[in-house]
């Protein structure tokens, strides 16, 4: 069972007005008899684990209620680069259930959409989450959200590569100045030595707070930016020197930066940063491929961090039938009886690879001997205890990081003047913030 740093898990909160219009996906009225499930899951096309897990669920509910749930499949890079949902919603035509990171919180709660799930979930259901997770998705003492995982990050590494360039468990870098030195002698005309996300958007910056975290950086501190600081210009220069000095690509190949089988596991590179899903993945597509994992290499005095993202079910306040959409959320995710745990056992630790949310269903993970050993026990026992939750900045906090990793990432932009120009952008935004409380 997970023990330690996911006990100080807290909700670091900022954001503002984004959306120019709100609805359902065709709105109106609370008496809608079938609610619209976006996700990046299923049905995909590659039927695989995940995707029928999503398919069972619907099946299950929509067998024993009169409101029935349709799931509408978007490929994972126009959910998490695109704009398909939120042109949705400045259209009108929202879906009725959706799934959002942490970091998009606020671009829904502030543009007013997110349906109060408190009602719906038990409490007993609310005293299962982990400390922290409920609140990191709550404003005011109400839940918007609920959590389907925590997925914290690592960096992949392929057993092969460091054999073939005459490299030992000795040789796995500590330091990021140890990361560039042993990825240049890892990279090859075929092989990148190491690689970070280069696509802009949510998850880039997901990957990208680790290194910020290390110099005790952050974006915002008591309600102030603080980004134009030493934390964040190294952090990106770091991520720009991979670039610089040719040891990582400048474009991820299959579905991106955390897509381990199509970048680690087809050799195209040696070291890679990605999450603990990663672990499922390579199981089911790349089962003998020999890899490890370390913690993310740390600058001179840094301290160790990584990321705790996690996806969350959450429902339109202004769709057909929110009440519906907010029971359904509460019986997927939250149902404490021995076919919830089960199904959220499953979830977590089956058919894709996580940190458990929930209590119970880390006992029933860890009875099932989940995480035992290999990967994921160093996931649970030494990644995640240094974790800290995804914070839920909004766009206008969001953007000018993101324009800041790209600039010095792939433009060879200055880090200072990169920060500077950030911090800028933020503290003009911050003085007139009128969202989310920030803590």
């Amino acid at each position: 069972m997970l023990r330690g740093g996911l006990g100080a898990l807290a909700a670091s909160a900022v954001g503002g007005p984004l959306l120019t219009a709100c609805g359902g996906d065709d709105a109106g009225g609370g008496g809608g008899k079938e609610m619209s499930f976006w996700n990046f899951y299923g049905p995909a096309d590659d039927n695989g684990p995940q995707s029928k897990w999503f398919v069972t669920l619907a099946e299950q509910w929509n067998a024993n209620n009169d409101v029935k749930v349709k799931l509408r499949y978007i490929p994972g890079k126009d959910y998490l680069s695109g704009t398909t949902l939120q042109t949705a919603f400045q259209s009108g035509q929202g879906p009725d259930i959706f799934l959002i990171s942490p970091g998009d919180f606020l671009r829904y709660y502030n543009g007013g959409v997110l349906q109060d799930l408190s009602s719906a979930l038990p409490a007993e259901s609310k005293a299962d989450y982990l400390p922290g997770l409920l609140e990191a998705r709550s404003v005011d003492g109400k839940i918007y959200g609920l959590p389907m995982e925590i997925e914290p990050l690592a960096m992949y590494y392929s057993e092969a590569a460091f054999e073939k360039a005459g490299l030992s468990e000795a040789d796995l870098p500590k330091t990021w100045d140890q990361t560039l030195a042993v990825a240049q002698k890892l990279t090859g005309d075929k092989r990148n030595g190491v690689m970070f996300e280069t696509l802009p958007g949510y998850y880039q910056n997901f990957t990208w707070y680790p290194f910020l975290w290390q110099g005790d950086g952050t974006p915002i501190k008591d309600g102030k930016v603080a980004f134009d600081s030493p934390a964040a210009v190294q952090a990106l220069k770091f991520w720009q020197d991979t670039i610089k000095n040719k040891v990582a690509p400048r474009k991820a190949l299959g579905d991106g930066g955390g897509d381990v089988v199509s970048n680690l596991g087809s050799g195209a590179v040696a070291m890679q940063q990605s999450g603990i899903w990663a672990v499922a993945d390579m199981r089911t597509k790349a089962k003998n491929f020999k890899y490890g994992i370390i913690p993310h290499p740390t600058p001179d005095g840094g301290k160790p961090a990584t990321d705790l993202g996690g996806w969350a079910f959450v429902a339109n306040s202004k769709g057909k039938n929110p009440e519906a959409a907010a029971k359904f959320i509460s019986w997927a995710l939250g149902s404490t009886d021995a076919e919830g745990v089960e199904r959220q056992r499953q979830w977590n630790t089956v058919v894709k690879t996580n940190v458990p949310p929930r209590k119970s269903v880390q006992a029933a993970a860890d009875a099932k001997g989940a995480f035992g050993e290999g990967v994921l026990k160093k996931f649970v026992s030494e990644i995640a205890p240094t974790g800290q939750p995804e914070p839920r900045f909004p766009p206008e906090v969001y953007q000018p990081i993101a324009d800041a990793i790209q600039a010095c990432q792939l433009n060879g932009a200055d880090p200072g003047k990169a920060a500077a120009d950030a911090a800028q952008k933020i503290d003009t935004f911050l003085k007139t913030y009128q969202g989310a409380p920030i803590t």
